[in-house]
């Protein structure tokens, strides 16, 4: 058979028959190919791709195993009771875990069964440190700057930063201090360049940072003052200067120097004088510093570093005492985590307007100060911190739910018709499905046609975030990361763990959990029987263990060994649970659970976040006790969205009207246990009459501390009028 034949009987075509296919082919026909190809390889080569994550997002903490424990053990008997458990494993062909009074301890799987991190790199395991290499990898670049109204920011350099540092702590060894003696600085001040310079100073001498903050009030300020003996405190304005002398006069005190960053009076001069105390400007301070110079005396890992205390919700304030090393394996935690998909360097920019008084916005100074970036401040008044970021452009933005909040009412605000409405959540859900397969980008269409104004409000470069102090709905956080567009993070922690004990990580941008431990701690889960929370079941109190775990309150025994038990653990009060993919979900919080008269225990801030997911609903304060058979609450309705929700049931008036309108607080009653409802509040969780306020709870009328937090005692003291009414009706 012929070979033509033969390929005819195939259905092969001959090599004259494909040449003359293709000759017969349209010119346009063949450009349209090759235009369809360039496109297909173009959109291979451009696609969005996720970020790898740095271990499997399924398993993102293991529990630990006997082995790991035990293996560290130097004694006899440690090593017959390791080879013991290492001989029932075998036996049972199992894998037993540390049970330590019936809790399972689980670690950040990103470590990959390695140990639990101190420093992440060898040339920074201080803070001093931390700066010395900020300087080196910024090579001398722009460090800290500020801006006045309308006008660019301005910036210190790296060494002049350091240069102004080593001037401020010499003039403070002139004056007598020294790491052995009277080694506490206080810093009052709103965030500035010169806090950080302060700051600075002391790490350089080994002197120990006391921030303090005028939302504590004179009688917490006194207490602190008297607390921690101090003798120096650099103050940035006149006024919190009167503030500490307000606190002082009058009686003993410790305070000999006040250093003014600000211009003073005479007047101000005489009354620090009839105190015995002496006011020196900064610049006058540096001066000294300078003519007397000193060699620095850097300090070790183990050494303090800053003495934070704590708001609390109730009683006097804690003095939690964190070191160098504390501090640096946070800050080393969060960079080990991260810096695989979002590195930060010298041509990053971070916002600080969050308290630098505050462990959360000292950990992100850390972490940028450590890698030569530089730190742009905000002008010191909040309502105008769009301006800043639209002039500094940061591309690092640590956030608190409540800014987070204002924003997505804002824009949902903007989509003020039905149409719009369905475009937002039309886009939001393109992006949403592109975060589920872990890609996180701000170049798509809907970015480019919807988002683009939202992210132009925060500066147009932020790349990445991370929000904590206080819970965040899942609703918010899964939108602004659509919207956004940037890593975004939620970690979770509090100030006996320096700042953070869990993130989220990389890949994940799904919401409604805090995350995996970090590589700097382990967690377990301890049974709180009395609410029905047990570690077998995955549920427990939060208990965090490692590096970043702080020493102890100052002075004050009692209060550590009730935060710190012997093994090193601290209670944190708060109750987790573990979710399959080895994440953990804060669910409640064990310190603010009260009982009801036919003994149900209530967990008010469970039902206050279920509550506040109404658009109508700005704040909540659910309260009960045990001579009461249900509950109440106080409810600041959204000034911004009240009007228009009420509208649309058929209510007008000004906001102060609607919030007097029973037809208002009806309706909003309806809509809040509707939620707890869904929600799957119990019926004697909900509560049964409210009354609603017009003014917002705040650090200012002493209602919120300043993380935010309800000052719960306060806030029932505050409103024992009308908690009485309210249960007066209830009984009628």
């Amino acid at each position: 058979m012929q070979a033509h034949e033969l390929l005819k009987q195939l259905r092969i075509p001959e090599l004259s028959e494909v040449r003359d296919y293709f000759r017969s082919l349209s010119t346009n026909t063949l450009l349209g190919m090759g235009a369809f190809t360039a496109v297909t390889a173009y959109w291979f080569a451009t696609r969005p791709k996720a970020i790898k994550p740095p271990c499997d997002l399924h398993m993102q903490s293991v529990e630990l195993p006997v082995r790991q424990r035990y293996v560290k053990m130097n004694s006899k008997q440690s090593k017959i009771l390791y080879k013991t458990f290492l001989s029932v494993i075998d036996l049972y062909k199992t894998s037993l875990y540390v049970n330590q009074g019936g809790e399972f301890a689980r670690r950040g799987a990103v470590l990959n069964g390695g140990p639990l991190l101190t420093y992440f790199y060898e040339d920074a395991k201080t803070l001093y440190e931390c700066f010395q290499r900020g300087l080196r990898e910024s090579k001398n670049g722009p460090c800290l700057g500020s801006r006045k109204p309308k006008q660019p920011y301005e910036w210190l350099s790296y060494s002049e930063v350091i240069e102004r540092a080593e001037n401020l702590g010499s003039a403070l060894l002139h004056k007598g201090h020294s790491k052995d003696r009277d080694p506490y600085i206080g810093i009052f001040s709103q965030n500035r360049p010169q806090w950080t310079i302060a700051e600075l100073a002391c790490y350089t001498y080994s002197l120990i940072s006391v921030p303090l903050y005028d939302t504590l009030g004179t009688e917490a300020m006194t207490y602190i003052l008297d607390k921690t003996c101090i003798s120096t405190v650099v103050c940035d304005i006149p006024e919190k200067a009167k503030l500490l002398l307000d606190c002082v006069s009058g009686r003993q005190h410790t305070i000999k120097n006040l250093i003014l960053i600000e211009n003073f009076d005479a007047d101000l001069v005489s009354k620090a004088q009839q105190c015995g105390i002496e006011i020196i400007s900064l610049k006058d301070a540096e001066n000294i510093g300078k003519a007397h110079r000193q060699r620095p005396v850097p300090p070790q890992p183990d050494d303090l570093a800053i003495i934070c205390f704590t708001s609390g919700t109730t009683g006097d304030p804690k003095g939690a005492m964190l070191t160098h090393k504390n501090i640096v394996s946070n800050i080393s935690a969060f960079v080990y985590v991260t810096r695989p998909s979002c590195p930060i360097g010298p041509q990053d920019a971070h916002i600080s307007y969050l308290p630098l008084a505050h462990m959360f916005e000292r950990v992100v100074q850390g972490v940028t100060l450590m890698h030569g970036a530089r730190i742009g401040y905000f002008q010191g008044d909040i309502r105008i911190l769009m301006d800043d970021l639209t002039t500094l452009k940061p591309t690092i933005f640590p956030v608190v739910p409540r800014l987070l909040n204002r924003m997505f009412d804002k824009i949902f605000g903007q989509a003020n018709s039905p149409l719009k409405r369905r475009i937002l959540e039309f886009a939001f859900k393109r992006k949403e499905n592109e975060m589920k397969s872990g890609i996180m980008r701000r170049d798509s269409v809907w970015d480019k046609i919807i988002f683009k104004k939202v992210q132009a409000s925060v500066g147009g470069c932020v790349r990445l975030m991370i929000t904590g102090a206080a819970p965040i709905s899942a609703p918010v956080l899964t939108f602004l990361r659509a919207a956004l567009g940037c890593q975004f993070y939620e970690g979770y922690g509090q100030t006996e763990c320096t700042a953070g004990s869990t993130t989220t990580l990389p890949g994940d941008w799904t919401a409604g959990h805090v995350g995996a431990p970090l590589p700097c701690n382990d967690i377990k889960l301890v049974d709180v029987a009395e609410m029905n929370y047990f570690a077998a079941k995955g549920e427990g109190e939060v208990c965090v263990k490692g590096p970043n775990v702080f020493k102890g309150y100052l002075k004050d025994a009692e209060k550590t060994k009730e935060a710190l038990d012997e093994g090193g653990w601290v209670h944190t009060g708060d109750i987790g649970k573990w979710l399959p993919n080895g994440t953990l979900k804060i669910v409640d919080r064990k310190k603010h659970i009260f009982k009801l008269a036919q003994g149900e225990y209530i967990a008010p801030e469970k039902i206050e976040n279920i509550y506040i997911r109404s658009e109508a609903v700005a704040q909540a304060f659910v309260h009960g006790d045990s001579l009461q058979a249900c509950l109440v609450a106080i409810i600041v309705p959204d000034p911004d969205f009240l009007p228009g929700w009420a509208k649309k049931r058929g209510m007008g008036g000004s906001y102060e009207e609607l919030c007097k309108n029973k037809e208002v607080k009806k309706a909003i009653l309806e809509d809040i246990v509707r939620l707890g409802k869904e929600s799957g509040l119990k019926s004697f969780e909900q509560v049964k009459d409210i009354a609603l306020h017009t003014e917002m709870f705040s650090t200012q009328n002493g209602l919120l501390t300043p993380t935010l937090k309800a000052k719960r005692a306060d806030l029932r003291n505050h409103f024992r009028k009308q908690i009485d009414e309210l249960y007066s009706n209830i009984k009628m």
